[in-house]
């Protein structure tokens, strides 16, 4: 498998991806360590959606699998969920430039 995976549940792609992917549904309190950081899940986190491994303030961009996948709506705090919800993405959109980190 490529990427880390994070206590059995989770798996980050690249090192420095701010979002993890659930490999289960996660329940909200979950703990997690990562990066000398720790944190809760503040919200259940559905299987194969993303929580965010580091706080993102809003207009920040989000990256995963190395790349820029979006721009975040709102903050997001480290156990957030991370979905359309406070994730605008830019992945595949000409009007919106969205590939560099902000």
């Amino acid at each position: 498998m490529k990427g880390t995976v994070v206590d059995a549940v989770a798996l980050r792609m690249q090192p420095g991806d701010d979002v993890a992917t659930a490999l289960e549904d996660l329940d909200p309190g979950r703990a997690f360590a990562v990066d000398g950081r720790r944190f809760a899940l503040s919200e259940a986190v559905p299987f194969g959606h993303k929580f965010a491994l580091r706080g993102v303030a809003a207009g920040e961009t989000v990256e995963k699998y190395g790349h820029v996948i979006g721009r975040a709506g709102e903050a997001i705090e480290p156990g957030d969920w991370v979905h359309v919800h406070n994730l605008d993405s830019t992945r595949g959109r000409g009007d919106v430039a969205g590939g560099e980190r902000a």
